[in-house]
């Protein structure tokens, strides 16, 4: 198989052969029209006066008849002068005087000939009219060796023209497929396992679009491997802890280690527990990553929503000492939501903030509409975050608490499913904060 850069040179060759082909012929054909032609007008001129001359001393064109060579004889005056087979000579009266060997004199001029020739008067009197013709002429040796020097250098220039081709083809069609080159050695790169695979771009063209849009997909790809890999990772942490605890409280009611009492058996029932709640919550997002979360979509009014969610943690945030605070003024659009999963976004929100909201602290709930969009926010007065955390909170399994305790900080899962589930409402979730300022967590739902 041909490569692209042999077809490359071969259709630059091509276009540059056809092209010197046809501008030498052209240059050739109208060098030699264009030299005839001035040949042409300058013994046209020189037989005029000639003609002039004998015409004065004769009186009439008498003994003209004979054909003569023009310009290339030294005619003598009054010996009849000299001119080429490409001129014809009529006289006043449009009768052919002096013709061109092959041709008769009783042939008739046109008119229109006549008119485009050299009128001939002797003292204001016209006498007869001079024809240039379109046949060929004899050139002389210095005629001839100008037009085969010409023919020469056209040939020269022609061949010039095709190595310059050649090379500028060869530089061309390298500079053209170097791109496509390096993406193809990048791409089996990536297929034999090394993801993130770049390459340069090298131009803001069609090629410098492909080049970028590739980059993106390796560093995507690449981005994507490495958190399925953690995600992988954390799954079996997660899953790890209550399985030991469940297995390790069995096992040890089960040899006698451990008394079978009440308490043993909550421990091992709140573990089991915890690990339903983990399959449930990775459940939810492979079906919502496959697009197969099920939404079921009813009207529901916001404040309604809003003081049912702080209705359910009212207790809690007693217990902790924490105000909870609800800003959900009456008379805002109805939405058609989910409510069920509507509610446990906002769960998974509140949940986050009351785990680092100090006592005393509080949390505000409140909604609004804008714009054809209803917001729904809730702030707390907790620590805060730095700005790389911020861009990280929705990433599954995401912990600000480095050391993972999972009392304080959950199984990082919650506000993964919260994004999920606002994006299956076609809506945004955004997260605001800053240290010692608290978080905010913003949920938009188009109305």
């Amino acid at each position: 198989m041909r490569s692209i850069t042999f077809k490359l040179v071969l259709a630059f060759l091509g276009i540059g052969v056809v092209s010197i082909v046809l501008i030498v012929f052209l240059v050739r054909w109208n060098t030699g029209t264009e030299f005839s032609r001035f040949v042409l007008d300058r013994r046209g001129a020189e037989l005029i006066e000639e003609l002039e001359d004998y015409y004065r001393t004769n009186g009439s064109w008498k003994g003209v008849e004979v054909p003569f060579p023009i310009g290339n004889s030294q005619s003598k005056k009054g010996s009849g002068p000299s001119h080429g087979p490409s001129f014809i000579l009529v006289d006043e009266n449009g009768d052919v005087i002096s013709a061109r060997p092959g041709q008769r004199r009783s042939e008739r001029i046109r008119q229109p000939d006549i008119d485009e020739g050299i009128p001939i008067e002797i003292d204001g009197e016209y006498v007869g009219t001079l024809i240039g013709g379109r046949t060929p002429f004899e050139r002389n040796p210095r005629e001839q060796e100008f037009i085969e020097r010409t023919t020469s250098m056209l040939v020269y220039s022609a061949l010039g023209a095709f190595v310059v081709a050649l090379l500028l083809g060869l530089f061309l069609s390298r500079t053209l497929t170097r791109p496509i080159r390096e993406l193809t050695e990048a791409t089996r790169s990536v297929a034999d396992g090394n993801l993130g695979m770049q390459v340069s771009v090298r131009s803001q063209d069609e090629m410098g679009e492909l080049a970028k849009s590739f980059n993106k997909m390796s560093a995507d790809l690449a981005t994507s491997t490495a958190a399925r890999k953690q995600m992988a990772a954390d799954i079996a942490h997660e899953l790890r802890t209550p399985l030991s605890l469940i297995l390790g409280h069995a096992d040890g009611v089960h040899d006698g280690v451990l008394a079978p009492t009440k308490e043993n058996f909550e421990i091992i029932r709140e573990e089991a527990i915890r690990l339903e709640h983990l399959v449930d919550d990775l459940r939810i997002l492979s079906l919502a990553d496959a697009g197969e979360l099920s939404i079921n979509l009813q009207p529901v009014s916001p404040d309604n929503l809003m003081n049912d969610v702080q209705a359910s943690y009212q207790h809690l945030a007693t217990q902790k000492n924490i105000r909870l605070v609800t800003n959900a003024p009456q008379g805002l659009p109805v939405v058609d939501i989910d409510p069920i999963r509507m509610t446990q976004v906002l769960t998974n929100v509140l949940d986050n903030a009351f785990q680092h909201t100090p006592e005393g602290g509080q949390i505000s709930l409140s909604a609004n509409s804008a714009q054809g969009t209803l917001e729904l926010s809730i702030k707390d007065s907790g620590p805060g975050l730095q700005e790389g955390q911020v861009k990280r909170i929705f990433n599954r399994f995401y912990r600000t608490d480095n050391s993972r305790n999972r009392d304080a900080g959950g199984s990082g899962l919650g506000l993964a499913i919260a994004k999920s589930i606002v994006q299956a409402h076609n809506g945004q979730i955004l997260a605001e904060s800053a240290p010692g300022q608290g978080l905010k967590i913003t949920i938009r739902i188009p109305i």
